[in-house]
């Protein structure tokens, strides 16, 4: 079950321990050892968790997708923004210490 969670601009944001990744052409599966949960992550998701293996705030992931893909600000914004949501609320992803 996920919980609604708030992504904050300036907060850091990386990759949570206790999670096996395996990329599988240009998708990726992540296995929640804890739990048993897999979850998909499509080309960006798969982008947005290697980003994520160092701390990065939303405005860095922000700027790395716009680097490399052919979108505007405003839709890269709102698409990181859930993203993140999303990876924190299920426990993807933590706030960097």
């Amino acid at each position: 079950m996920s919980t609604e969670v708030t992504v904050s601009r300036g907060t850091a944001y990386q990759t949570s321990p206790n999670h096996l990744y395996s990329e599988v052409a240009d998708e990726a599966v992540i296995l929640d050892i804890n739990s048993g949960v897999y979850y998909g992550l499509n080309s960006v998701g798969v982008d947005v968790w290697q980003w994520l293996q160092q701390p990065q705030t939303e405005a860095q992931i922000v700027d790395c997708l716009l680097t490399k893909y052919d979108v505007d600000k405003e839709r890269a914004n709102r698409d990181i923004r859930a993203i993140l949501e999303e990876m924190l609320s299920v426990g993807l992803i933590e706030i960097a210490k």
